[in-house]
């Protein structure tokens, strides 16, 4: 039997709609129309190996976000960004002074997929456009929101944590990411000051809610072929970069017995951290070393300093909490046995959020009314309405990732489950701000 060959993103995205999707009454998003911008803004940042480099406050960063001003005012609405880079549409035809917001973010990691983040905030812009197209009247102004710097490149989540007012002047300053690039430089290369970040805080008065379409990110779903992933938890994190030092010294020379060998440590705590987890954290913990260097790197010399990061996950802040102090605990105890110093920087940390309980309830009701498959979940990766759910009440809304892939350029959702999500997303907001459509 021949082998099918892989598809590659380019060849997913050419999938056609298959299975029409029955709205009722509501309006329906367009997926042709939504189809075509995931294309044209997935061309923004793309290299030869397919994958997408939207880096926050990198060049195609930027393009990507005039671009989506420009999508923004020619269906009327109005556009700005914030200190932050935050880029807003909104429908403010309500005339009201709050607004429920919607979408996600349009910064990516290296070599990632189309739509991680980018799906959130077209689905969005596209619901926008239904709205306007039929006149509907809503209660409350509507606004889409796309966030800067989601993925953490200078830690934590910049932009929904600038509107939130959760940044600080410290942090700012201090603010690097991986290679060392401040936060401040890479903003005053596109004449932002990133000392105005904090001018970015909205009011909690001014806004009411706030509702985010993700890809799933992983396989749950379409191995429990459910089309809809409705999130009751987001897991909390802790990054932390850290440092070991020992002696470099010559490989041949140095007997194994009296190395101060750095990488060693780092080897023995890294067979450690199953225990960790299962002692200290919930059933949902996770942790990564994802990053390792080693100095001086040479095959012939003993590791004097070994630097890598660690991400530490879980959706109760108290098992976070000691998690955290098992590793340092345990750090420590490597480091005096190997003769090996420490230091260990928190490059940040998010609490575990909850999502609004009605949302939730909200959103499971219009799935039923759409007969959708659903289920009910916790997401293990963070996003921005983690950082809004601790503010205001927020909801997620996930649909299956293809083969569980993300954060790669073979991420892909099949058409079919993309306009279910939209269209769900349509009538979550249309059951909450103009019921009487539906």
């Amino acid at each position: 039997m021949t082998k099918r060959k892989k598809r590659t993103t380019s060849e997913l995205i050419e999938e056609p709609l298959k299975i029409p999707i029955d709205m009722g009454k509501a309006q329906r998003i367009s997926i042709s129309r939504l189809e075509k911008d995931i294309i044209e803004l997935g061309k923004i940042g793309r290299r030869e190996d397919g994958g997408i480099y939207r880096m926050a406050f990198s060049d195609a960063d930027i393009e990507a976000r005039r671009w989506l001003i420009e999508k923004g005012e020619s269906v009327g609405l109005r556009a700005s960004m914030d200190p932050a880079a935050n880029v807003f549409l909104l429908d403010d035809r309500s005339k009201t002074n709050s607004s429920f917001m919607i979408g996600s973010h349009l910064d990516s990691v290296p070599c990632g997929g189309m739509i991680d983040g980018t799906l959130g905030v077209l689905v969005a812009l596209e619901c926008m456009r239904v709205i306007r197209e039929n006149d509907i009247e809503l209660s409350e102004n509507l606004e889409l929101v796309a966030t800067s710097d989601e993925e953490g490149r200078f830690g934590g989540m910049l932009g929904s944590q600038a509107i939130c007012g959760e940044l600080s002047m410290d942090f700012i300053r201090r603010a690097k990411d991986v290679n060392e690039v401040s936060l401040i430089d890479a903003m005053k290369k596109h004449n932002l000051n990133a000392i105005n970040v904090l001018k970015a805080k909205r009011h909690r008065e001014y806004l009411s809610g706030f509702l985010e379409l993700h890809i799933e990110q992983g396989p749950v779903l379409e191995k429990t072929k459910c089309d809809i992933g409705i999130v009751e938890d987001i897991s909390g994190l802790f990054k932390w970069k850290v440092k070991l030092i020992g002696e470099a010294n010559h490989s041949g020379t140095t007997p194994m017995n009296m190395r101060r060998d750095s990488f060693q440590g780092l080897a023995e705590f890294a067979h450690e951290i199953p225990r960790l987890l299962e002692e200290n954290g919930s059933e949902y913990a996770r942790a990564t070393i994802g990053k390792v260097d080693l100095f001086p790197g040479n095959p012939h010399t003993v590791p004097g300093v070994t630097e890598f990061t660690i991400v530490g996950r879980d959706f109760d802040d108290e098992h976070m909490q000691e998690i955290e102090n098992a590793c340092r605990k345990t750090i420590s105890a490597i480091c005096r046995r190997r003769g090996l110093m420490f230091e260990f920087e928190e490059l940040s940390r998010l609490s575990p959020t909850a999502c609004d309980q009605r949302m939730v309830s909200l959103i499971e009701g219009e799935a039923q009314k759409l007969n959708l498959k659903y289920m009910r979940m916790k997401s293990g990766a963070g996003h921005d309405a983690q950082i809004f759910g601790r503010h205001i009440p927020s909801g997620m809304i996930f649909i299956p990732s293809l083969n569980g892939v993300s954060h790669s350029p073979e991420e892909w959702s099949s058409l079919e489950h993309i306009e279910m999500g939209a269209n769900l997303l349509l009538r979550s907001i249309l059951r909450s701000l103009a019921p009487h459509v539906l």
